[in-house]
């Protein structure tokens, strides 16, 4: 295989049988049918079959080569190959690919087998089909092989190059894409040594990275030159895997194809936005790289900043990636400065809980003792534009609180000279319209609206308007958000990874926060396990007149 093999001497290269080489006929049907703007993040394909075919078609001249650097850690065997064999399973993957894990880790093929085959399942057919599933995790594991290697060694690189190269010999076009699974520390090694080393000769090369994009803006800056170096902005696909979920995808569909959405969608008809994110779990053993970064810079900087964007964004001039991306910048670009004093930071204690006691963040062996770092954030920002002057949108995320949950919840303003308000006891807030639309767990888009209960009496209820994705799409599985991102990698599609400008002007909303933050020594608030959270973030909402949903649906 050239320059070397996989570890304790097994054979680096075990795939499924060689197809016959294509024929000229077949590499030109390829040319004519592949997307001329797939690789430059033009307007994507939206036919299932459509896409499924241009997938086929790939294949007829060409060979992907999927290089899941950083194979042996949790990632990659948790999220990324059993999303890649979901992929190959329902037949969005071309016809010739080989996928390659990549680690320090010194493993035979069967080890590595072993080692993903435990996460790979068929999901909704696996009862209807047992044996087909089998059969198919059998198939794709004769196209997984395994290279072990330093991340920063370009000699080993070089070999894994050699490996590819071999198995696409046979083919007119070979791409590659690497997926850069890696602690931060070698993320950049990884980058270089990939680029310099393994780039495809006959076909292009893209790198998906996984966040962190630094931790402010002077990092990220350094970041981004150092990959500007090796790579030209095209090639890199930085992925926020919330992004690839269903329901934030579903976004501009909600916003721009139903025409009674678009005229409330403003500062005249919305009284406020909460974002929330909140988990029922704390570190648990693996506060190391959490304590460097935070509930703010891991969470509130990507995820809910790329959802308030998709939000509160302009309709973009068309699907294509840069004019979405295009508006995301814009409205980025009209927030206002973040106030310290409209942040709140808590960090949470231990608690005895039914399933026995839970301990807090600093009784984590794996966290520094006397953290300040911390695990719950609450924040108000503020648009300075026509469509949202004055309407506060509350992100707030945690770890270890009462319930796991992530949604967007609209709350509208009241019914000037409401008849019924009375009936309410003066409360308007108990009238609220709201307009829920539920990440996870259990995805669902509601809308809260008053209605009268059946009776003689006039009593009014709040009844929901429910699309239940499990029940309306029962037979229906949502992918993983992985899987959806990949594809559009594999696809050049960039709708749903961010662009540099992007984390640009992301960083330079928080930076000044966060460092006055850590310069102030500012102390997070206790709160205990599988609480709502600390008390401050009630002062905070209650500032601008809103109510958390904290245990509401």
């Amino acid at each position: 295989m050239g320059r070397g093999g996989a570890g304790n001497g097994a054979r680096a290269w075990t795939y499924a049988p060689r197809r016959a080489a294509p024929t000229a006929e077949a590499a030109a049907s390829m040319s004519s049918a592949q997307s001329p703007n797939a690789a430059n993040g033009s307007a994507p394909a939206t036919d299932v079959e459509g896409l499924k075919a241009m997938a086929s078609s790939m294949s007829s001249g060409e060979t992907l080569s999927i290089v899941v650097v950083g194979a042996s850690g949790d990632l990659a065997r948790k999220k990324i190959f059993p999303a890649l064999y979901s992929l190959y399973y329902d037949g969005w993957l071309p016809e010739h690919f080989t996928v390659c894990g990549y680690a320090r880790s010194d493993m035979t093929q069967e080890e590595f087998h072993e080692r993903i085959a435990g996460n790979l399942t068929c999901r909704v057919d696996h009862d209807a089909n047992p044996e087909a599933c089998e059969g198919k995790v059998t198939d794709f594991l004769e196209r997984c092989v395994y290279f072990s290697g330093g991340y920063g060694d370009a000699e080993a690189m070089g070999r894994l190059h050699d490996g590819l190269s071999e198995e696409e010999n046979n083919y007119k076009v070979a791409n590659r894409v690497f997926f850069l699974s890696v602690p931060p520390t070698v993320f950049v090694d990884a980058a270089v040594s990939a680029s310099r080393a393994a780039s495809s000769q006959r076909g292009w090369t893209r790198v998906i990275v996984e966040k962190p994009f630094g931790r402010d803006s002077e990092s990220f800056g350094e970041l981004d030159a150092q990959l500007g170096r090796v790579l030209t902005e095209e090639q890199i696909y930085r992925i926020d895997h919330y992004l690839g979920k269903e329901l934030i995808e579903n976004l501009m569909v909600l916003r721009f194809s139903n025409l009674i959405f678009e005229p409330l969608w403003n500062r005249d008809h919305i009284r406020n936005v909460q974002i929330t994110f909140s988990e029922d779990f704390g570190t648990d053993g693996r506060g190391g790289y959490f304590d460097h970064y935070g509930i703010i810079r891991d969470i509130m900087q990507n995820h809910l900043l790329q959802i308030m964007a998709l939000f509160a964004m302009e309709q973009p001039t068309s699907l294509a990636a840069d004019d979405v991306r295009d508006e995301k910048v814009k409205l980025l670009r009209s927030m206002k400065p973040i106030d310290v004093n409209d942040v709140v930071v808590g960090q949470y204690i231990g608690r005895e809980v039914k399933s026995g006691y839970q301990p807090g963040y600093l009784e984590d062996p794996t966290v520094p003792d006397n953290s300040n770092t911390p695990t719950f954030a609450a924040a108000a920002f503020f648009i300075d534009n026509p469509r949202w002057d004055g309407v506060p949108f509350l992100m707030k995320a945690g770890k270890a609180l009462h319930e796991r949950k992530a949604e967007i919840r609209i709350q509208f303003r009241h019914v000037p000279g409401s008849l019924y308000s009375s009936v309410y006891g003066g409360n308007l807030d108990l009238s609220t319209n709201e307009l829920v639309i539920r990440v996870q767990p259990d995805e669902a888009i509601y809308l809260k609206i008053n209605n009268k209960v059946p009776g003689l009496r006039l009593q009014l209820d709040t009844t929901k308007l429910d699309l239940s994705y499990k029940d309306q799409y029962s037979n229906r599985d949502i992918p993983d958000a992985y899987e959806r991102l990949l594809l559009d990698a594999f696809n050049g599609d960039k709708s749903l990874f961010i662009r540099n400008d992007e984390l640009k002007v992301a960083w330079a909303l928080f930076t000044p926060m966060l460092k006055s933050l850590e310069e102030r020594k500012i102390s997070p608030e206790l709160y205990h396990y599988g609480s709502t959270g600390p008390v401050g973030a009630h002062y905070l909402a209650s500032k601008y007149n809103v109510r958390w949903s904290d245990g509401r649906d």
